[in-house]
């Protein structure tokens, strides 16, 4: 009589081998069992204590908008590119540094944009990001 054989006279048992099985979970109570006492192991410091404030000083927002013929504004004010370069210097060396939130018509030329970016950078300014509006 084979094993494999599915004959009607034969009684076909098949078990699963469970000793591998064993095994492993024997391992792994041991691995467990000797990292354990690692684990809680701890050394009692006295640390010093302090107390502090935490520091909630918000930078002020510069909301620099440009419009679709090109026009730049600071804070709702017009400015020209010499104007911008100074007002920018002049935010870079405040502390804590503004953020600077961009705003440009949707049919605004990229190089505009790109150039206030560039002033922007140039002039010290590292926080910046993009207002747009949620399409309704």
């Amino acid at each position: 009589m084979a094993m494999g054989s599915l004959s009607d006279d034969d009684d076909f048992n098949p078990e699963i081998n469970t000793t591998p099985l064993v095994d492993v979970m024997l391992v792994l109570l041991i691995i467990f069992i000797m990292t354990i006492p690692v684990m809680n192991h701890a050394v009692k410091l006295d640390l010093p204590r302090a107390a502090s404030q935490p520091d909630d000083v918000k930078p002020e927002t510069i909301n620099l908008s440009i419009a679709a013929d090109g026009k730049v504004f600071w804070n709702n004010e017009e400015l020209d590119e010499s104007q911008l370069a100074n007002r920018i210097a002049d935010a870079a060396k405040v502390t804590p540094q503004p953020e600077l939130h961009l705003r440009a018509d949707r049919t605004t030329q990229y190089e505009k944009v790109a150039q206030v970016m560039s002033a922007a950078q140039a002039g010290g300014l590292t926080k910046m990001g993009f207002v747009t509006e949620v399409p309704k």
